[in-house]
C-alpha cells in the first residue's frame, strides 16, 4: 500500500490509530491528526481503539470514530440524532446518518468537535449509570 491510498488495506487491518494514520495520504493524515488531538482534548479519559477497521474513541461505549476516504475525511458520531443538534454548525458540511465529511482544506471547527464529543461522553455516562442502577435493582 502506498501513502497516497485513502485508507489502509483491508487485508492488513491496523492495530492502532498510528498504524491507520501511517497508511493514509499526507494531507488526510495531517487533518486526522488534528481531529484526533481535538477529540483527545474533549475526552481525555477516552480510550483509543480500532473499530470497523477505523480509528475510534470509547468511554463507557463508543464515542466517535474517524477515517479517510478517497475524496474526504469523515467523523463518525454513530448517531444521526446527535448531529441533528448542530444544524447551523453543520450547514457547510456534507452529512448523513451520523457522519460528517470534511477535507484537509475545510476542517471541522474545534468548537463543534469539542461539543459533539462532550455530548457523547455525557450520554454514554448517563447510559452506563442507568445500566448500573438497573443491575443493582435486579440484584436486590
Amino acid at each position: 500500500m502506498t501513502a497516497s491510498s485513502a485508507s489502509p488495506a483491508k487485508k492488513n487491518p491496523p492495530a492502532t490509530i498510528d498504524d491507520y494514520l501511517a497508511g493514509v495520504s499526507e494531507d488526510k493524515r495531517a487533518a486526522l491528526q488534528v481531529l484526533r488531538a481535538m477529540i483527545r482534548a474533549a475526552a481525555p479519559d477516552a480510550e483509543e481503539c480500532i473499530s470497523y477497521q477505523m480509528p475510534a474513541f470509547r468511554q463507557n461505549g463508543m464515542l466517535v470514530g474517524f477515517a479517510a476516504a478517497k475524496n474526504h475525511c469523515a467523523l463518525y458520531a454513530w448517531n444521526g440524532s446527535t448531529l441533528g443538534l448542530f444544524p447551523g454548525e453543520l450547514a457547510n458540511f456534507d452529512t448523513s446518518n451520523g457522519t460528517i465529511r470534511f477535507t484537509s482544506e475545510k476542517p471541522l471547527p474545534e468548537t463543534l468537535v469539542r461539543r459533539l464529543v462532550e455530548m457523547k461522553v455525557a450520554k454514554n455516562a448517563q447510559r452506563a449509570e442507568t445500566k448500573r442502577s438497573r443491575a443493582t435493582a435486579k440484584g436486590r
